[in-house]
């Protein structure tokens, strides 16, 4: 299967352990001396529309990555927090 990095915008992070959804991709982590990803960036959720910001960014690990489907991507483990 080939995908563009447009492409993985439209799919929803969902966790293999539990079924938990964490939202859309909306960026990748390139370690730019190997040139490999070696993360998924799904933005928080907004608070109170907007106004008061966002909540923490997920990090999925690229080693937790375990599926692309055509609307999904399933992760192993829980991602972490980050500003």
């Amino acid at each position: 299967m080939e995908t563009r990095i447009a492409d993985l915008r439209y799919k929803e992070v969902i966790s293999v352990a539990d079924g938990s959804r964490f939202g859309y991709v909306g960026d990748l982590e390139v370690d730019l001396e190997t040139g490999q990803v070696s993360a998924l960036v799904v933005p928080g959720r907004r608070r109170f529309f907007g106004l008061l910001g966002r909540e923490e960014d997920w990090y999925i690990p690229w080693t937790t990555v375990r599926r692309f489907g055509e609307d999904i991507i399933l992760v192993e483990k829980e991602p972490e927090h980050r500003r």
